[in-house]
Formats: structure tokens, C-alpha cells, sequence
């Protein structure tokens, strides 16, 4: 399984994704009762771990008041109760930044993952390694920065949600963004640039251009 990119990374773009048009049947985890001190979530009853919620992942929080609503980053989890999340960073080295605190929170967790997992296996497919190519020595362990391919990644999974919710629903807006982000892929899939380490010595020995897919010896 190679997935270049994590939900957080389509929050920068789609956070309608997470909120009128997330996936009910992708929804990791929801509920009430949450409370929000600084930048933890807490939630009393519940099992974060067990139900595969990961670093990088995308939490929409409603108090009942309405004064709290939004989408936000999961840090980090903390235990199986209590999750660190942050307002969207523009960058992951930056310090978590604090939502507004407040109780009697609703909280859903909804993913991508299905879809970066899809769009991860196509990239390795066009670029010649495993597991889109099962018969390459060389897999995304061996690429020297996989961050190349996250954009690439990012919007082949916003097209193909949209892609989809058109299918569900006919709406032609949905087939435009769908079209569009599809374009932005294949331009981003061009710009890629692989570097290989097939002797796993920090040195590439091996280039992959994207627009050309030729491997070339460093």
C-alpha cells in the first residue's frame, strides 16, 4: 500500500469535502460530548486508536451553541480519548494554532485514505514501481523524497471524489472541478522529479522525470 498524501493536504484545497460532501460511508469515527481546551480534544468513551485515527487526518468540530464550527488538522493522538488538533498550518513545521475552546462538541472524523491509496497505486503504475508494477525491484521505500509526489497525489484524489459525487448526484459543477483537478494533476505528475536510492546508501542512483518517465542514471 503507498499513499503519498494524507487528508489534511485536501483540506488545503476542498474543506467542503470534510464538511456538506465528506463520505458517510468513509467516516472514521463521530459523536457528541467532545470538549476543546487549547489545542486538546477530548472525548470520554470513546477509542481514537481503534478506529485507525492518524496524524495528518481531518476532524470537523460543531459545539451546540454554534460558536465553534469548523474543520481542523489532527495533530497528533494522544490516547485513545484525547486527540491534539490545530487550525490549518500552512506548513507542518509550524506550532499547533488553538481553535476556539468549548464544550458539548459533535465531532466527526471522515477520509480520503481509499482514494490516496487508488491514487498511490496509479503514480507508482506510471512511474514504473512497485506496487502499480509488481515486477520493479524498486519500491516508494526506495524514493529519496516521496513529498515530491503529494501534490500529485492531492489533487488526483480531489478529482476522483468529484468525479464521483457528480456520478451520484449529476451535477455538472462537480464534473468541472472534477475535470480541473484533474488537469492540475497531470501538470503536477509532470513536474515530478524521483529520486532513487536503489543501494540504499543516501546516494540517488537513479532519476525518474515525470513528464517523460525515462529512467536516468545520477
Amino acid at each position: 500500500m503507498a499513499k503519498f498524501s494524507k487528508d489534511v493536504d485536501i483540506l488545503k484545497y476542498e474543506s467542503v469535502l470534510f464538511t456538506e460532501l465528506y463520505l458517510s460511508n468513509q467516516v472514521l469515527i463521530s459523536g457528541t460530548g467532545g470538549s476543546l481546551s487549547g489545542t486538546t480534544f477530548t472525548v470520554s468513551g470513546v477509542d481514537f486508536v481503534s478506529a485507525q485515527i492518524l496524524v495528518g487526518g481531518v476532524i470537523y468540530l460543531q459545539s451546540s451553541d454554534g460558536v465553534l464550527d469548523g474543520v481542523f488538522e489532527i495533530i497528533s493522538v494522544d490516547s485513545s480519548t484525547v486527540l491534539t488538533v490545530s487550525v490549518l498550518r500552512e506548513d507542518s513545521e509550524q506550532s499547533s494554532v488553538a481553535p476556539m475552546a468549548a464544550t458539548n462538541i459533535s465531532y466527526r472524523v471522515s477520509t480520503f485514505g481509499p482514494q490516496a491509496v487508488e491514487a498511490g497505486f496509479h503514480l507508482t503504475e506510471y512511474f514504473g514501481i512497485k506496487p502499480g508494477n509488481p515486477a520493479s525491484d524498486i519500491g516508494p521505500d526506495d524514493i529519496m523524497s516521496a513529498n515530491v509526489l503529494k501534490q500529485s497525489s492531492t489533487f488526483l484524489v480531489i478529482s476522483s471524489v468529484y468525479a464521483m459525487l457528480a456520478g451520484q448526484v449529476k451535477d455538472e459543477n462537480f464534473w468541472e472541478k472534477s475535470l480541473y483537478y484533474r488537469r492540475l494533476f497531470e501538470k503536477a505528475r509532470e513536474r515530478c522529479r524521483l529520486s532513487i536510492d536503489v543501494g540504499s546508501d543516501g546516494v540517488a542512483d537513479i532519476t525518474e522525470l515525470g513528464g517523460s518517465v525515462k529512467l536516468t542514471r545520477a
